[in-house]
């Protein structure tokens, strides 16, 4: 069976990135089709818009979207609605990827990378889950205007909405509670219910749809505390789940846990399992174009990919097996070097996968 996958490298270090993970892919002894297409800033550059049509129409086509980064600071000055950020906001809205995975893996090679002392990250394996598409990011009314009441009447403002329905967070959790079934069991539920009605509602919602998981065990946090206990106690938590605007802040946070940003993958999921997976990072214009950047979470979320979109778990352990065999080798990129490993560049890392690769497949077959 072939497999369709849209191919959106997008700006700054995307297309650097997206090359090496095209190049693990296509090592594998399987059926991919393959489409490339324009999207963010090289969008707006080629069509006119952030997020083409065509661009989107291969997306809904494909199954399963690999995305890359979007954004550059020259395009700042652009009315909002042609940024390039819009596009993944709008891939997320049209696709319905409602449920983002954000995993946080300390590997045992990079304990000395992370900004915490090892003893507090040795076997970290965090799972943050994200809503995706409600919250403030999408909430209406939004806009500009005149203020009518606060402090300053009569001044300029801006505002923005936020807002959860009962079912867009009964489906978030139950992808929660799911998931820590195949973990250890346990979910912290992150809020601001003490101050924000939305989040008092998210609570409620949350504690309601637990009762279906006696087995699972939940708590619920405020968010200031869980950005606390991030980096005073981070291995106390297994599955987090949290709205879209603090889990964006919470997964960034986390990922300097793991050594560095980039090695962190992700998946955006719709009620299907049809996915969009990109790494957590951003596209870095600052090193585009200098082959630094570090490409193993565009590595890895092509590995969740093939796990939880194309069905094929086999192919997914063994690119997340020749990354762990590449950090013992003691190659790094310049985001997690250190006195005694080697410094390679974006290419030479994603050459090494793909030799870890196709070594393991040899011996196999041998």
């Amino acid at each position: 069976m072939t497999m369709k996958i849209a191919i959106l490298p997008g700006d700054g270090i995307g297309t650097e990135i997206m090359a090496e993970a095209v190049k693990v892919l296509n090592v594998l002894d399987l059926k991919f089709e393959m489409e490339t297409a324009p999207v963010g800033g090289a969008a707006y550059e080629a069509k006119g818009h952030p997020l083409p049509e065509s661009t989107l129409q291969l997306a809904k086509d494909a199954d399963a979207v690999l995305f890359g980064a979007v954004g550059d600071w020259k395009y700042d000055k652009l009315e909002r609605s042609l940024r390039p950020e819009q596009a993944i906001l709008g891939l997320r809205k049209h696709l319905g990827l409602f449920a983002n995975f954000r995993p946080a893996i300390c590997y045992p090679q990079l304990t000395h990378a992370s900004s915490l002392k090892p003893e507090l990250v040795a076997g970290l394996d965090i799972l943050i889950i994200r809503e995706l598409t409600g919250d403030i990011y999408f909430g209406q009314p939004r806009g500009r205007r005149t203020a009518v009441d606060g402090h300053f009447p009569g001044a300029d403002e801006a505002f923005d909405t936020m807002r959860y329905s009962k079912p867009e967070i009964e489906r978030i959790a139950h992808v929660a509670f799911q998931a820590a079934r195949l973990r250890n069991k346990r979910v912290t539920s992150v809020d601001k219910a003490n101050v924000l009605e939305t989040f008092q509602f998210w609570k409620d919602v949350v504690s309601e749809v637990h009762q279906q998981y006696p087995d699972v065990e939940l708590d619920h946090m405020y968010v200031d505390n869980a950005a606390m206990q991030l980096v005073k106690a981070p291995k106390k938590f297994d599955v987090m789940v949290t709205g879209n605007m603090f889990g964006d802040i919470l997964s960034d946070a986390a990922a300097m846990l793991t050594g560095s940003i980039g090695m962190l993958p992700s998946a955006s999921l719709d009620k299907n399992n049809k996915g969009l997976y990109e790494p957590s990072h951003g596209s870095a214009p600052d090193i585009a174009g200098k082959g630094i950047a570090n490409p193993l979470a565009t590595i890895l979320s092509a590995a969740m990919m093939l796990k939880f979109s194309l069905n094929q778990p086999e192919a997914a352990a063994r690119i997340e097996a020749a990354v762990d065999a590449v950090l013992s080798q003691g190659l790094r990129t310049a985001d997690i070097w250190s006195e005694g490993t080697q410094k390679v560049g974006t290419r030479e890392m994603g050459d090494a996968v793909v030799a870890a690769i196709t070594t393991t497949t040899k011996t196999i077959k041998g």
